[in-house]
């Protein structure tokens, strides 16, 4: 009972503050000086600024290709957007065709007659089980690994696991064996 009447005398208290403080008239203007307004511009414009420039940031720093230098007659049309933008690779087309990393790789490896035999690499056949392929690495890891030869055997070694990243995945395997006609 105590809390409830604390409570209501607040309220009759501030309550008579703020009418009287409403009922006091008081002179105030604002007044700002030349100084003031020339910073207030200047902030002002610093702001807008610095905002545009946010905004406009990809545009500024846009990296230039030799595309951008050129005059060619596609940039009229705008034919070469349409076949080269970048977002054309992160799609997968409809039908058999996949445009994975690894097709794409191996597709311009095939081409390029630059796709190693990974089964010669590793020293299996084509018709290896998994288990065979994952023995043999092993083996061979253990005879080239830079730790164990003393040698410098690196590129060696990256062909090594490169070839059994290939092989011992089934997906990757057949994606590989599509291009690389193994006799």
């Amino acid at each position: 009972m105590k809390k409830t009447w604390t409570f209501v005398m607040l309220l009759i208290i501030g309550g008579t503050q703020v009418a009287n403080a409403q009922n006091s008239e008081l002179d105030m203007e604002l007044e700002v000086t030349d100084e003031e307004k020339i910073m207030l511009f200047t902030g002002f414009s610093a702001v807008v600024l610095g905002i545009a420039l946010f905004l406009a940031r990809d545009i500024i720093l846009r990296r230039k290709t030799s595309y951008d230098k050129n005059e060619l007659e596609s940039k009229k049309d705008k034919t070469f957007e349409k076949y080269h933008s970048d977002w054309g690779e992160d799609y997968e087309e409809f039908g058999n065709r996949y445009n994975t990393k690894d097709d794409k790789e191996f597709r311009n490896a095939s081409i390029s007659d630059e796709l190693p035999n990974y089964y010669e690499v590793l020293g299996v056949t084509k018709d290896a089980t998994h288990e065979e392929i994952k023995q043999k690495f092993r083996e061979l890891v253990k005879k080239t690994h830079p730790d164990k030869t003393r040698e410098d055997s690196e590129e060696k070694m990256i062909e090594l696991n490169k070839a059994y990243e290939v092989l011992s995945d089934k997906e990757r395997r057949e994606k590989y064996d599509r291009y690389f006609k193994v006799s």
